[in-house]
C-alpha cells in the first residue's frame, strides 16, 4: 500500500508541474522535457507514470476537475453547482447545446453581477440535415438561439461557438452567414469558430459515420486529415477569415469584447475562504 500511495502522490505532483508549464507556454507548446524539469524528474521517470503527453495532460485535467467538484460538493449542501459558484464570486464560462440552461437564468444573472460569466451556445450549423446526422439527440439549433435570446434579454453575456465547422458540409458561405445572422438576431454578445479536428478515438468514430452518411465526402477527409489531427493554417484560414468578415458585416463581436467593467466586490468572508 505505501508504494501505491507514493505512486499516486507522485502522479499528482507531476500533474501540478503540467499546470505550471501550461500556464507558461500553453498546452500545445508544453513538452515532456519541460514538465519533467518542473517536476524535478527525468523524462524516463515520466514514462514510468504516463505513456505519453496526451495521457499526462488528460490526467492533469481530470485531477483539476475532480478537485473542483470536491470543493463544490463540500460547499453545496442543497445548492446546485452554479449556485455555489455564484456565492463564492467565481467566474463562470459554460458551453452547451441545451436550451434548458434558461432554467438557471436567475442564478446566472446574479452570478454575472459578481464575476465574469459567459454562456457559449454550440451552433455549428442551422442546416437541419447536417444537424440531424452530426448531433443526434441534441436540441435543434434554432431552439438554442431562442435560449440565447432569453439569456441576453436578462443581461447575461452569451454568444455562439460555431464549432466544429465541417469541411464541405457546414462551411459554405451561405451556411456560415445563416448562423451569424441568427446569432445577431438573438442578440449574441460574440461569436467564434473553429474547424473540425480529429484526434484518435474521435477520428475513427467520425470517419465511420461520414462513410455511412456522406460517402462522397470521405476521400476529402482522408486527404485533409491524413496522419494528422489538426489542419494547417493554410487549410483553415479561408474559412475562419470568412467567419470574421461576416461577423463584422452583421455587427457581431468576438469573444474578447464586451467584458464587464464593474462587478460587486466579494464580502470579506468569501475572500478569506478562498
Amino acid at each position: 500500500m505505501p508504494r501505491l500511495a507514493d505512486h499516486d502522490k507522485r502522479r499528482e505532483e507531476v500533474a501540478e508541474a503540467v499546470w505550471t508549464i501550461i500556464g507558461r507556454v500553453g498546452v500545445e507548446k508544453a513538452t515532456l522535457r519541460e514538465i519533467a524539469r518542473e517536476a524535478n524528474c527525468s523524462t524516463g521517470m515520466l514514462s514510468h507514470y504516463f505513456r505519453d503527453k496526451d495521457e499526462l495532460v488528460r490526467f492533469a485535467f481530470g485531477l483539476a476537475v475532480d478537485r473542483a467538484m470536491r470543493r463544490i460538493r463540500e460547499r453545496a449542501g442543497n445548492k446546485s453547482g452554479l449556485e455555489v459558484l455564484r456565492d463564492v464570486y467565481n467566474p463562470i464560462s459554460l458551453i452547451t447545446r441545451s436550451p434548458l440552461i434558461v432554467r438557471d437564468v436567475d442564478v446566472l444573472g446574479e452570478a454575472a453581477s459578481r464575476a465574469d460569466v459567459s454562456v457559449n451556445f454550440s451552433i455549428p450549423t442551422l442546416a437541419l440535415d447536417v444537424w440531424r446526422r452530426t448531433e443526434p439527440g441534441t436540441a435543434p439549433p434554432r431552439q438554442r438561439l431562442r435560449a440565447l435570446k432569453v439569456l441576453r434579454d436578462a443581461g447575461i453575456r452569451a454568444g455562439v461557438g460555431m464549432a466544429p465547422l465541417l469541411p464541405g458540409l457546414s462551411d459554405k458561405p451561405e451556411q456560415i452567414a445563416e448562423v451569424i445572422k441568427g446569432a445577431r438576431d438573438s442578440g449574441a454578445s460574440y461569436l467564434w469558430a473553429n474547424v473540425l479536428y480529429l484526434r484518435p478515438g474521435t477520428r475513427e468514430h467520425f470517419l465511420a459515420h461520414l462513410a455511412r452518411d456522406w460517402p462522397e465526402q470521405l476521400p476529402l477527409y482522408q486527404q485533409l486529415y491524413d496522419r494528422r489531427a489538426y489542419l494547417d493554417k493554410a487549410d483553415t484560414e479561408p474559412t475562419l477569415k470568412r467567419v470574421a468578415e461576416l461577423r463584422r458585416e452583421y455587427g457581431v463581436g468576438d469573444r474578447h469584447q464586451g467584458r464587464p467593467a464593474a462587478l460587486e466586490r466579494p464580502p470579506a468572508a468569501v475572500t478569506a475562504a478562498r
